[in-house]
């Protein structure tokens, strides 16, 4: 084909002195192509010097003007938009390639293969310098480190330095990076920024792919399961995402966040290393002000910035946030659930379904809250207790069952108890509540009364509810039944309202005789 001819280096030999025949077996080309190379110059009165600062695809198109141009015969997609649709979650090439046949066949247009589909989206991402989108998808995952350089604070009074380090995140497809500058690297510090990174984001996302430090990963072995550290796993299941550690040594795993740290400490560090602060709230004001101005800087081999391909195709795909702020939290392991279904914590009693007394639970312990766990079921949650409040007890209604509720007295309560005495009983207690102009006044000397049945009796308080009833008093009260209780009045009474025994009697009686000593 004409087409593959190389002009220019044909030129370039003629020029040297070879001969078109010469030319011709020395670069594999025939000699008819050496020769319309050869008149296509000559008739465009085009000499060697003209062209030798052109490129070959330049010279090929000034000789051969329209040859080169070619048609498809295919119905073409629209690329900008395939590659849009490509950063959606769930699309691939292979989605995009049936739905484009399926519209080429509805206006009865060839289409392309899916071989060629493929082929021909990567010349177009190379052509407009844009980044291939099957590698990353919007809004699946972040990367986050540590960044090797720190920073320093220094104290307003003493002077003294302090190191700050920074923590990074990158979105790998949008590039858009943070940074949160902290005192330590320690396990608070660490989950703290995940929940700064979220919000300033604006939402979360499925994977959250770091380092193997100790703060979210213990066990990272080459063979069997990865373990995570506890509390950096709870932080992944409030904001519904999974931890995948990057293999260890392995920097290419997390590539996009260890080339964000390499930028940061031009952006960040190198651009503040003039400046003296002496609160982390200055330098965190800082530190922001140099990541906007990062994550707007246009890119150099694509359009657009961070900010503008973050706000414009990323973030509307993120997750939502948690209606609920995230806590740092404390886990408290092995502690069992006493007889009585409680828990301990800090010389304070906290309910637990009944079910599970004798199990042995965890306790996640955040600023206001204690959260009972079985294994990585929660089992109940309570309001925390003050550090100076102690054997106090937290109930849940739900925890213990309604026989075995705590219920509070009143008067519907209270006269059931009178009943179950006797009806004098219940008619003191009567009498008690229609004598008070409120009935939670009559609560107390009601319950004095019926609690006299704890030490004496139930019997024996009805006696004595009788005998008071009998008296002048209009309405009975513990002051009255009480002496009467003390002093057995009600048995008296009883013995003296028992019917007299009668003086008829039957069956031999022994006399007095019988029993005298008999006298020798």
């Amino acid at each position: 084909m004409v087409r593959k001819i190389k002009a220019k280096r044909i030129l370039q030999l003629r020029a040297e002195g070879f001969s078109g025949r010469a030319i011709a077996s020395t670069q594999g080309i025939s000699r008819n192509s050496v020769a319309d190379v050869l008149n296509a110059a000559d008739a465009a009165s085009r000499s060697w010097d003209e062209l030798k600062d052109l490129t070959e695809e330049k010279v090929y198109q000034l000789l051969f003007p329209g040859r080169s141009e070619h048609e498809s015969v295919f119905t073409q997609p629209d690329w900008s938009t395939v590659h849009k649709e490509l950063a959606k979650v769930g699309t691939t090439l292979k989605l995009l390639h049936g739905e484009y046949a399926d519209q080429a066949k509805t206006t009865g247009g060839a289409f392309m293969g899916y071989d060629r589909f493929c082929k021909t989206y990567q010349r177009y991402v190379l052509e407009h310098g844009a980044t291939s989108r099957v590698e990353h998808k919007a809004g699946i995952s972040v990367e986050v480190d540590w960044s090797g350089p720190t920073m320093t604070l220094h104290h307003p009074v003493t002077g003294q330095q302090s190191k700050v380090y920074l923590f990074v995140a990158c979105l790998p497809f949008s590039r858009y990076a943070f940074v949160e500058p902290c005192l330590d690297m320690k396990q608070d510090s660490w989950l703290l920024c995940h929940a700064a990174m979220f919000t300033q984001f604006g939402g979360s996302v499925p994977r959250i792919v770091c380092d193997n430090l100790k703060t979210g990963v213990i066990k990272h072995p080459a063979d069997g399961e990865i373990v995570l550290n506890d509390a950096y796993r709870h932080l992944a299941e409030h904001y519904a995402a999974a931890i995948l550690p990057g293999r260890v040594r392995k920097p290419k795993d997390k590539a996009s966040v260890e080339n964000t740290v390499g930028h940061i400490a031009t952006w960040v560090i190198a651009s503040l290393r003039h400046e003296k602060f002496t609160s982390l709230d200055a330098l965190r004001a800082a530190v922001y002000r140099q990541m906007a101005a990062y994550n707007a800087q246009p890119f150099q081999k694509r359009a657009g910035s961070r900010q503008s391909v973050f706000h414009e195709e990323e973030q509307p795909l993120l997750r939502p946030l948690p209606v609920v702020p995230y806590e740092i939290s404390t886990w408290i392991h092995g502690r069992k659930v006493a007889k009585n279904s409680y828990v301990t914590w800090k010389k304070n009693f906290y309910s637990v379904p009944l079910k599970h007394v004798g199990a042995t639970v965890d306790l996640r312990i955040t600023a206001m809250t204690v959260e009972i766990y079985l294994a990585s079921e929660r089992l109940c949650s309570h309001r925390l207790f003050d550090a100076a409040t102690v054997n106090q007890y937290r109930t849940n209604d739900a925890d213990i069952p309604p026989e075995r509720q705590y219920r509070s007295w009143d008067d519907q309560r209270l006269r059931g108890w009178a009943r179950r005495i006797g009806p004098s009983t219940v008619q003191v207690i009567d009498k008690i509540f229609i004598s008070v102009p409120v009935a939670e006044q009559g609560i107390n000397p009601a319950l004095a009364v019926l609690r006299l049945s704890s030490k004496y009796g139930a019997s024996r308080l009805e006696n004595a509810c009788f005998v008071a009833l009998q008296s002048r008093i209009r309405s009975p009260r513990y002051g009255h039944l009480h002496p009467i209780l003390r002093n057995r009045q009600d048995e008296h009474w009883k013995q003296a309202t028992l019917p007299p025994a009668s003086e008829a009697s039957t069956g031999y009686v022994r006399g007095s005789d019988y029993y005298a000593r008999k006298t020798r």
